[in-house]
């Protein structure tokens, strides 16, 4: 606010020098004589000057505070300068943000209303979670079945990914699902400016974060923060419930088949098939993710603690994990979501499969 404040000052003050300039012009013109051979007269060369009582008298005294006035004025206006000039910065900053921001919204927004409508799948503007109309064919009847897929929470989306992996789904897409692509390199219709202005929006729908660490300013993608206490809570109320009756026979299991809340989606939207359009198989035999069963999990991670860790940090593209695995980039971390005891439970659940 400072900044735009002292840019508004600038204009004022660039408007009442030009008024001043236009009147001072006006003026003159008018007290100049336009009769033939004035010029003779009022040659300033032609003129009589003053004498030297007034020059070295009021007159170089009216000269001397006027220098005195504008060295004031440079003496303080340096400084006030060089201290608002952050704050201008830093406005620009926040000002262009701002702008990108309204661009990207208007690119998440609903075709009814010009936009590419990621709104009509994930959950409105607020982006937290929805539906998308999907067919689905039956691999050995062929069978085409239209169904509704879950779009999953756009505003704890920098909670599982970063902002390089959103990119690239977003450029290329979501292969096997509705998610298409989306940038101009993947086969899409939005340009790199495009793609930029809707992850500007996307940070600035993020469900800001808790517990932040000493110089973590910004709420929204701290690294050491998590799920608000109240949406934790949450999970964990859920979770104990579907235990008690008797819906999942552990609290690793409800976790793995729970939905986290504002859309987010658990370990069984990718590791069961069926469960992301309502019609789940048998659990964590393999969707979008990797089958778990029989014993896979403890193959390629025979330390638990490394699959904890996989877990909470998720894979990053073309980096191996565990005992000859390649990362894809497509399993998000969920250490923001989850805490430890819960990634605990999880994998211990897994690793039982």
């Amino acid at each position: 606010m400072l900044a735009l404040t002292t840019t508004n000052i600038a204009w004022l003050l660039l408007l009442v020098i030009s008024t001043g300039f236009i009147v001072y012009a006006v003026l003159n013109i008018r007290q100049s004589r336009a009769e033939l051979g004035s010029e003779i007269e009022l040659a300033p060369n032609r003129k009589e000057y003053y004498d030297d009582e007034t020059l070295e008298g009021s007159r170089l005294e009216r000269v001397q505070l006027l220098g005195v006035l504008l060295l004031v004025v440079v003496v303080i206006g340096l400084p006030v300068y060089w201290v608002l000039e952050p704050g201008r910065q830093a406005g620009a900053v926040e000002a262009k943000e701002e702008i990108f921001t309204e661009w990207g919204r208007r690119l998440f927004a609903p075709t009814a209303e010009g936009g590419f409508n990621c709104a009509g799948c994930h959950g409105g503007y607020a982006g937290g979670g929805g539906e998308a109309a999907w067919n689905i064919t039956d691999a050995k009847t062929g069978e085409v079945e239209a169904v509704n897929w879950k779009a999953p929470a756009l505003d704890t989306i920098f909670y599982r990914f970063d902002e390089d992996e959103v990119r690239f789904i977003l450029v290329y897409g979501r292969p096997f699902s509705p998610m298409s692509p989306w940038g101009l390199e993947g086969g899409g219709p939005m340009n790199d400016q495009q793609i930029d202005t809707l992850i500007t929006y996307l940070w600035s729908i993020q469900v800001e974060r808790e517990d932040c660490g000493v110089g973590e300013d910004d709420a929204r993608s701290c690294p050491s923060g998590h799920l608000p206490s109240d949406m934790q809570d949450d999970i964990e109320t859920r979770a104990r419930q579907l235990v008690a009756d008797g819906t999942y026979t552990s609290y690793g299991e409800a976790l793995f088949n729970l939905d986290l809340g504002s859309g987010a989606y658990s370990c069984a939207r990718c590791h069961t098939p069926g469960w992301s359009w309502g019609d789940p198989g048998v659990t964590g035999q393999g969707g979008f993710g990797w089958n778990l069963t029989g014993g896979k999990a403890n193959t390629v991670f025979p330390n638990e603690d490394d699959m904890i860790d996989f877990i909470r940090n998720g894979s990053v593209y073309g980096a191996k994990y565990g005992v000859q695995g390649q990362g894809s980039g497509r399993m998000p971390g969920f250490g923001a979501m989850l805490t430890d005891e819960q990634l605990t439970a999880v994998v211990e659940y897994v690793r039982g499969l």
